[in-house]
Parts: C-alpha cells; sequence; structure tokens
C-alpha cells in the first residue's frame, strides 16, 4: 500500500553529531579549563544515556517541560563524567553548572550536527511525491530549533516529541500520536529509523510499515532493512521506475 505519510526518527536517521558526542563534550570542557580524552567520553556517555530513564514527561508544558527536559540531560551529563576518573572533580559544581549550560544550548544549535548526504534529496523526492512527511523523536524540545537551523523544518508537518507527549520509542503510544497529527490509521503509513528496537520493532509492534534504516550493514537477513535513506524511494516507487 502506498503511503499517504512517512515518519522519520531524527538523529541517527536525518543527521548526525559531527565528529562524535565526546568529541563536542570534550571540546567545550576544554574551554572551561577541564582535559578529557574524547573517547573514554564516547563510553560513559553510551553508557549514561543507555541507563537514563526514557525521555518522556507526561502533563508539563511551557516552561515546566523546558525545565525537565534540561534537568533529564543535566543528570546524562553529569553521570557520563562522573564515569571518567576525576574529570566532575576537575570541573568543581559551579564551573560544571555553567560548562553544562554551555552545552545544552550548542546542541540547541546547527553547528554540532550535519545531514546525511541523501537526506535533503529524499526529502524533496518525498515532497514530490505527494508524501507527508513527519519527525518522530525521543528527542526534546530543541529539536525544533535544530530542524530550523538544518532548513529541515518546511519538509514537515508534524513532529512528535516523547517529552512533549508522555511516551517514548518504543511505546506504540508515541506513534499513535503522531499518526493522529496527521490523521491516518496505521496502515497508511511508513516509519524509518536507525535503532532497530526503538524504530523498526516500536513501529511494527504499533502496526506502521517500519523500514530499518542499517547504515553499517548490521543485520543482513532483516527484509524491512535499508542502507542509506534513498532505499525508501526504491521501495515506495517500485522496480517499474527505478
Amino acid at each position: 500500500m502506498r503511503p499517504k505519510a512517512i515518519f522519520f526518527d531524527a538523529v541517527g536517521t536525518l543527521f548526525r553529531v559531527r565528529g562524535s558526542v565526546g568529541q563536542v563534550y570534550s571540546q567545550l570542557a576544554a574551554e572551561y579549563g577541564v582535559a578529557v580524552e574524547p573517547r573514554a567520553l564516547d563510553r560513559a556517555f553510551a553508557q549514561a544515556f543507555a541507563s537514563a530513564p526514557p525521555p518522556a514527561c507526561v502533563g508539563l508544558t511551557g516552561s515546566l517541560l523546558e525545565e525537565w527536559e534540561r534537568a533529564w540531560w543535566h543528570q546524562v551529563v553529569r553521570q557520563t563524567f562522573a564515569q571518567v576518573e576525576g574529570s566532575l572533580t576537575a570541573f568543581g559544581e559551579e564551573r560544571f553548572a555553567a560548562f553544562f549550560a554551555h552545552l545544552f544550548e550548542h546542541f540547541a544549535a546547527g553547528d554540532p550536527w550535519e545531514l546525511y548526504p541523501e537526506t535533503l534529496p529524499v526529502l524533496q523526492a518525498l515532497q514530490q511525491e505527494g508524501i507527508q512527511l513527519g519527525v518522530i523523536s525521543n528527542f526534546d524540545s530543541r529539536l525544533v530549533r535544530v530542524l530550523q537551523a538544518l532548513q529541515l523544518d518546511g519538509y514537515f508537518s508534524s513532529l512528535t516529541l516523547s517529552t512533549q507527549v508522555g511516551y517514548a520509542k518504543p511505546d506504540p503510544r508515541i506513534f499513535q500520536a503522531a499518526l493522529a497529527a496527521q490523521g491516518i490509521p496505521p496502515a497508511a503509513a511508513w516509519h524509518i529509523g536507525d535503532s532497530r528496537r526503538e524504530d523498526y520493532e516500536g513501529a511494527k509492534a504499533a502496526g506502521l510499515r517500519a523500514l530499518w534504516l542499517d547504515r553499517e550493514g548490521k543485520d543482513g537477513f532483516c527484509q524491512e532493512r535499508i542502507e542509506n535513506l534513498g532505499g525508501s524511494l526504491l521501495l515506495l516507487r517500485g522496480p517499474e521506475r527505478n
């Protein structure tokens, strides 16, 4: 069935961190007089992010929601540096607070992010096909500014964020919220994302057609697997138009 809408994950699907999270953390920490090896921060961040509670908040809006999002990330960043021996104490409380404020705003801009090469051509082609596009993400409210900075906001008619709807992928309710925003049933939508659990399995369980974006070739046996976003165009158009 030709989809009426295609939803995308954001980070790791449409764009990625320029370099790595550890490199960005290390560079900004150096501005506050703290030297930390980027690879150690990459490892620590992966552990801190994986062990954090789902980034979903129920019942808060406006400034209260922004404060909650900021506190959620403060804990992840603090835990990241706490796992690298001596780095958190090297800051001290006052400098770490200033560092985190800088870091949090830094990731709300375009500089730390870069688009995948095929992102814009694929989004443009899908729009020309008359497909409605949306984003479903476990990011936070800063994603609005990031999409604007990367000049992606004009492509999407809906933006569904876990912190705003109160449910994080793979919970089916975040997909249901996105479907409601587009006014379509699950069978009329596709979802594309780079996480097998959160994106592929989550969307599939919610009744959408799920495409797993497996850029690194982790699983060649998944039938609904694409290696880049261009694979969605191949599936949409079929062999007669490729």
